[in-house]
C-alpha cells in the first residue's frame, strides 16, 4: 500500500508532501517554545527536494510560517514558490466527538504564495469536503488561536460565575440551563475544575506574547488565564470546607478523585485540571488515589509525577474514603451508585443532577 511509518528522517525526500503536526508548549517562563518545530524544520531542510509540498499545521503565534520556518527552509538555495511550497493549515479536531469526522470538518488553508496556497488546497481536497482559503499564513495562525481563545474566555466567565453563583447560593447549573433555552445571542458554556488539553489552556499565551511586539497587552487573554488557572485552588478549598464540616482534616484524609482526562471519554490528561488538583491536595497532606477507566496509569507529565494507577471502583473502596472528587465526568461510570456509597462526594461537572436524596453528602465544586 501507500501507506508507511518510520522514524528515518531521510526518508523525507520521498514524499510529496509533508505535514509538520508537533507540540508547541510554552516554557516555564509561559513563553512560545518552537523546539519542536525548529528540529523538525531542519530535518526537512536537509531533505528538502524540489517541488516538495511543506506545511505547518502545529497551533503557533501569527507570523511562525514566514518568519521561522521559511528562511530555515530556504537557506538550502531553494526558492518558496516555485521549487518548493509552503503553508499554514490549522489542525482543527474534538478527542471524543463522534458527530464530527475530519472530512466533515472544513480545513483552513492559507501559503507563502498564491502557488504556495493552490498547492495547500489541492492536497487537503482530497480529504476534506470544505476548504476554506485565506490571504496569508498570518490570517490562517490568528483563525485557530481566535477559536481556542473563544472557548478560553468563555469557560473563564462561566467558572467565575459560578465561584459568584456559590456565595449567593444560586446554581449556576440551573442558571444556564435556562439561559440556554433563548434561541438567538447565547450559547453555553459550562464550568469546571480548571481548563485542560494541550492546546486550550497553552495557545492564547502565545497570541500574549507575539502581542508585546506590537506595544499591546491581550488583557482580556490573559484575566481569563488567570482565572481558569486559579479554579482548581477554588476546588481543593471546596474540598477542604466539606470536610471541615464532616470534623475532618484534609490532611491524612483519603481523597479518590474520579477521572484525570482533561475530558470526557478521552485517554489524554496532558494539562489536565485533574493533576493540580491531586498536586494541591497532596501538598497539603491528603493520600491520593483515582479511578479512570481510560488511563489505567498515570506518565510522566511536564510538571507532575504521580506513581499511580487506576484503582477499581468498588462498594468497599468508596465506603473508605473520605471524598469521592468528580473530575472527569466520563459516561461510562454510574454517578448514583457513587453517591450511595461513598460518604462525601464533590462534584465538579454537575453529575449528580437530580440525586437529592443524597443531596446532604454531595458538595458542588
Amino acid at each position: 500500500g501507500h501507506f508507511d511509518v518510520t522514524d528515518n528522517f531521510s526518508r523525507l525526500r520521498e514524499p510529496d508532501c509533508i505535514l509538520i503536526c508537533v507540540p508547541t508548549p510554552l516554557t516555564e517562563k509561559m513563553e512560545p517554545d518552537l523546539q519542536y518545530i525548529e528540529k523538525t524544520t531542519h530535518s526537512i531542510k536537509k531533505n528538502l527536494r524540489k517541488g516538495q509540498l511543506i506545511v505547518l499545521e502545529s497551533t503557533t503565534y501569527p507570523g511562525t510560517t514566514e518568519e521561522f520556518v521559511l528562511p530555515l527552509l530556504e537557506s538550502t538555495g531553494l526558492k518558496v514558490g516555485k521549487d518548493f511550497f509552503l503553508g499554514f493549515s490549522p489542525e482543527r479536531e474534538d478527542p471524543g466527538n463522534k458527530n464530527f469526522t475530519t472530512a466533515q470538518i472544513p480545513k483552513v488553508v492559507a501559503g507563502v504564495t498564491p502557488s504556495c496556497k493552490e498547492a495547500v488546497t489541492a492536497l487537503y481536497s482530497q480529504a476534506v469536503h470544505q476548504v476554506i482559503q485565506v490571504s496569508s499564513p498570518r490570517a490562517a495562525e490568528l483563525t485557530k488561536l481566535l477559536e481556542n481563545i473563544y472557548r478560553s474566555v468563555n469557560i473563564a466567565l462561566v467558572n467565575e460565575l459560578k465561584m459568584l453563583a456559590d456565595r449567593m447560593g444560586i446554581d449556576i447549573w440551573e442558571v444556564i440551563e435556562a439561559a440556554s433555552t433563548k434561541p438567538f445571542g447565547y450559547s453555553p458554556f459550562y464550568p469546571g475544575p480548571g481548563m485542560g488539553g494541550h492546546c486550550i489552556p497553552i495557545d492564547p499565551f502565545y497570541l500574549s506574547w507575539k502581542a508585546k511586539e506590537y506595544d499591546f497587552t491581550t488583557r482580556f487573554i490573559e484575566l481569563a488565564g488567570e482565572i481558569n488557572v486559579s479554579v482548581p485552588y477554588y476546588v481543593v478549598s471546596k474540598i477542604i470546607d466539606a470536610l471541615n464540616e464532616r470534623r475532618k482534616s484534609i490532611k491524612g484524609a483519603t481523597i479518590l478523585i474520579l477521572g484525570v482526562a482533561y475530558k470526557k471519554d478521552v485517554d489524554d490528561a496532558r494539562e489536565s485540571p485533574a493533576l493540580a488538583v491531586m498536586d494541591l491536595l497532596q501538598k497539603k497532606g491528603a493520600t491520593i488515589l483515582y479511578h479512570d477507566p481510560y488511563i489505567p496509569s498515570l506518565p510522566l507529565f511536564r510538571k507532575y509525577h504521580f506513581k499511580l494507577k487506576s484503582s477499581l471502583l468498588t462498594e468497599k473502596l468508596l465506603r473508605r474514603m473520605d471524598a469521592v472528587v468528580v473530575v472527569t465526568d466520563h459516561s461510562q461510570i454510574d454517578y448514583p451508585w457513587i453517591v450511595r456509597h461513598a460518604p462525601l462526594v464533590v462534584d465538579t461537572r454537575n453529575v449528580t443532577k437530580g440525586l437529592d436524596r443524597w443531596k446532604k453528602k454531595i458538595v458542588k465544586a
